[in-house]
């Protein structure tokens, strides 16, 4: 569908050739000289984007960009400006206006630029309105979700490849919310309406796995009293997500391979195909490339599910989220807990900036939650663990990684009689990736 500009511009010369470039771009063009009609038609139409020249006879264009801001969903506005009225333009921008434009033009492509830009950041900012259905599915609003500097660029990542149907491969350390990433994928994708299926590899016995993932026809095994359709199936028509893709053993990534190719499928005992209409979102917190070069994963597979590949940093490098973060963990666990916690001090809160965070999100969840229990009114330093809140003079990052990585574990185990386990559920990594780190820090000894 063609995108419908609003063109309100007093000078008719100048309005027709306005008219002439943006009809040649291929877009639906609406006219008026006044800004009082063009309200008038915003408040009847629908439009894409309006191009308002800021001064106009009566209302001009910042007050007609202020006044369209009270309906339910805005378009954006492009002002064009004379020279001598640069300096309100850049004013403008800071109220939310998408760009402005000199007059006379320097080109028409210089316009056409403009125009496809706009169009393409307010298309995302609407597909991102879908993520107030978030709270509903008891997920974090989108801007905690991609809070910080450094998930800027995971957003427009994501805003490219939710529309489409490609297979996404998540890729980060534990506790940095790829599930969350994985949901804001299937919503901000046509098939938002249908099943958003996740499946745990790693927390899955290897035996049952394949059943789980595919389904079983009854008497396809010892306790098969009746056939179950599997996650594929639950998801069909819309997205099923794979964590910690990087557990699943070899025999079953080869079935799962079968699946992105042909998109068709057997449940286990079975011989009837069934198609697979389904989305596949993956994550994993180990390398895959470096897993497919040392024959850990199938190369072929790892190739299928990383056709679009996105990064999520650690929280050690968006820092600047955890305010905002810690806002949201404390009001959400004080309404929980009925508690009367109201926020953070400033001296704890620069305690929790300095931490390294080796559980990411899911440790400064933990934490706040804790604090909250203990805490009264505004929670301070004494509230959060010692590990957390004492300083330190280590200045080798990697080394203050790794200790703190081995303390929480060390912890973690204690607390829990030592059962591998249910340590590693609380960490939020496999049993394989807990093993792997307690021969690296030395843990195993006597066995």
């Amino acid at each position: 569908m063609k995108a419908r500009i609003l063109v309100v511009e007093d000078d008719t010369t100048f309005r027709g050739l306005l008219r002439t470039i943006i009809q040649r771009e291929g877009l639906q063009v609406r006219e008026t000289a006044a800004a009082e009609e063009a309200l008038a038609m915003l408040r009847r139409e629908s439009f894409d984007l309006v191009l308002s020249d800021l001064k106009l006879p009566g209302m001009s264009g910042l007050d007609l960009y202020r006044a369209s801001r009270t309906d339910l969903a805005p378009p954006p506005f492009i002002l064009l400006t004379a020279f001598g009225t640069i300096e309100e333009a850049v004013d403008a921008m800071k109220e939310g206006v998408a760009d402005f434009i000199t007059k006379p033009l320097k080109s028409p492509d210089a316009l056409r630029t403009v125009i496809r830009k706009t169009l393409e950041e307010g298309r995302r900012e609407r597909d991102y309105l879908t993520l107030k259905e978030t709270e509903a599915a008891g997920l974090p609003p989108e801007e905690l979700i991609f809070a910080g500097t450094a998930m800027k660029a995971v957003r427009r990542l994501i805003g490219e490849v939710s529309p489409t149907l490609t297979t996404v491969l998540i890729q980060g350390e534990s506790g940095t919310g790829k599930e969350l990433v994985a949901r804001t994928v299937h919503l901000l994708s046509p098939r938002r309406d249908a099943a958003f299926v996740a499946v745990n590899c790693a927390a899955i016995p290897e035996n049952l796995l394949e059943s789980e993932l595919f389904g079983h026809e009854r008497g396809a095994f010892t306790g098969a009293l009746q056939a179950r359709r599997g996650k594929f199936e639950l998801a069909q028509g819309g997205t099923i997500f794979l964590d910690e893709v990087g557990e699943l053993p070899l025999p079953l990534q080869a079935k799962l391979l079968r699946v992105i190719q042909e998109r068709r499928y057997e449940r286990v005992g079975g011989s009837k195909e069934i198609a697979a209409d389904v989305r596949v979102v993956a994550a994993t917190n180990r390398q895959l490339a470096r897993e497919a070069e040392e024959k850990r994963f199938r190369e072929d597979l790892y190739y299928r599910l990383n056709v679009f590949p996105v990064d999520l940093p650690p929280l050690r490098e968006r820092n600047d989220a955890i305010p905002a973060l810690a806002d949201y963990f404390v009001a959400r666990y004080a309404r929980g807990a009925g508690k009367p916690v109201s926020g953070i001090d400033v001296d704890a809160l620069e305690c929790l900036r300095r931490y390294a965070w080796p559980g990411n999100i899911r440790e400064l969840q933990n934490a706040i939650e804790r604090a909250v229990i203990l805490g009264r009114g505004v929670l301070t330093r004494d509230d959060f663990p010692a590990s957390i809140t004492r300083p330190t003079r280590d200045t080798d990052r990697g080394a203050l990684l790794e200790e703190t990585e081995r303390e929480t574990i060390i912890r973690t185990l204690k607390g829990c009689d030592n059962n591998r386990r249910i340590t590693a559920e609380i960490l939020g990594i496999s049993r394989r990736t807990l093993q792997y780190r307690l021969k690296q820090y030395g843990l195993t000894k006597g066995e």
